[in-house]
């Protein structure tokens, strides 16, 4: 790999960080860039994920007020994250390539579908929080962040929204802190087992991590509408990416 190739991928991974911050669709970026400087597929896809972790790393070192300040559950929402990210890796590394990708498209589209219908959605269940809903689809996302991770941002966007009474800039925060958990344990999963280029890694680490602390400040300008319709319809264009690929 070249010194123009590591280049090309810390400015990817910087804004890759950015977009997976305010969108949760930093793999809509960072995977055709490592494909591009010649990673194969699977390759390139553990070694995405090892460098989306600066990611949330970046996110959370601008904004761990914001985590802590949720309050006790959120360690147990790192703990379901984190074992989610575990079955993930596991998943990847014994399962067949093309295991999850009849259902992957679709399980994008849901989540925008979600974003869109959120204030709806909130209505109906009478404004409360859905705790053990929660809980589980953050296990069952964080499984599917560990395995392949597209849109995995999408989808902890939504759950957030939906099923806690957070704030969209909130839900920003905790989506990348969440995706971030998931992203690390399968990323020491992979530095065992998987075939990790670190040179790769690294430098679009260094990017993520800076695109990531960028990304909560930006957030905070948009309006929350805005953003949160902005990002359905990212997710809507990155499902029918997903399906045609």
């Amino acid at each position: 790999m070249t010194v123009l190739d590591l280049a090309l991928l810390v400015v990817a991974g910087f804004f890759a960080g950015v977009v997976g911050f305010v969108t949760g669709l930093a793999s809509i970026v960072s995977y055709p860039a490592l494909l591009a400087v010649g990673l194969p597929p699977v390759a390139a896809n553990v070694t995405n994920t090892v460098a989306m972790v600066g990611v949330g790393v970046g996110a959370v070192t601008n904004s761990a007020r914001e985590v802590v300040d949720t309050g006790p559950r959120v360690w147990w929402w790192t703990l379901y994250a984190a074992l989610g990210g575990v079955v993930g890796a596991a998943v990847l590394l014994v399962a067949p390539p093309d295991s999850f990708e009849a259902i992957v498209p679709g399980f994008v589209a849901l989540a925008a579908l979600a974003l869109l219908l959120q204030p709806r959605i909130r209505t109906l269940a009478g404004g409360r929080d859905l705790p053990r809903v929660f809980s589980v689809a953050v296990f069952v996302v964080a499984v599917y962040g560990g395995y392949f991770g597209a849109g995995a941002g999408v989808v902890f966007y939504a759950l957030v929204l939906i099923c806690t009474s957070e704030q969209i800039w909130r839900a920003s925060i905790l989506k990348s802190y969440l995706l971030g958990v998931a992203n690390l344990v399968a990323a020491i999963g992979f530095a065992v087992f998987g075939p990790v280029h670190w040179g790769a890694a690294a430098a679009m680490a260094v990017g993520a991590f800076a695109g990531g602390y960028c990304g909560p400040p930006l957030v905070r300008r948009i309006p929350p509408n805005l953003l949160r319709v902005g990002v359905a319809l990212a997710g809507f264009g990155l499902a029918v990416w997903l399906a045609l690929r």
